[in-house]
């Protein structure tokens, strides 16, 4: 075998090696940092859409509540307060939604019992989400005007009976 032959031979078989080996460090470098550019970029957006996710539930219990005092003023001409009593939304309330009885979420029933036959105003929020849902006889407001606190111990409520 000459020397020309030898070199073919030798390159040939560096060539084939080189195909197999794979990945080099810095292409694996690169690819976990743009791992950790793209994972940075997302996360903020997953962390909020599950906020949201939280805060559509509390707007689903707050929504039930007020269709519950709804029915109660048809019935009985008169508001409930949010209790543990008989003629108290609790949650054995007919028509009261599911999330209303998860541990996370709190209400706070800022209503006067001597204006119930006119009138009621009651904060619910869920400590998972950010937002603060007022219902009144009125409306559905998220974060209204002397509205309690957002608290994600629950400071300021209870949860519902």
């Amino acid at each position: 075998m000459d020397l020309m032959s030898t070199l073919l031979f030798l390159w040939k078989t560096m060539n084939k090696a080189r195909k197999i080996q794979g990945f080099t460090l810095i292409e694996f470098l690169i690819t976990i940092a743009v791992i950790g550019i793209l994972s940075g970029t997302l996360l903020p957006f997953l962390l909020g859409a599950q906020k949201r996710a939280y805060d559509t539930g509390a707007s689903a219990c707050a929504k039930s509540i007020q269709t519950v005092q709804g029915i109660s003023m048809i019935d009985s001409k008169e508001y409930m307060l949010v209790g543990s009593g008989a003629n108290q939304i609790n949650r054995s309330t007919d028509g009261i939604n599911a999330t209303c009885k998860t541990p996370y979420l709190y209400y706070k029933d800022r209503s006067s019992p001597s204006n119930m036959k006119h009138t009621y105003t009651i904060d619910l929020w869920d400590s998972r989400g950010k937002e603060v849902f007022t219902i009144t006889d009125q409306s559905l407001e998220k974060d209204a005007i002397g509205a309690t606190p957002f608290s994600s111990t629950g400071l300021g409520g209870a949860n519902i009976p």
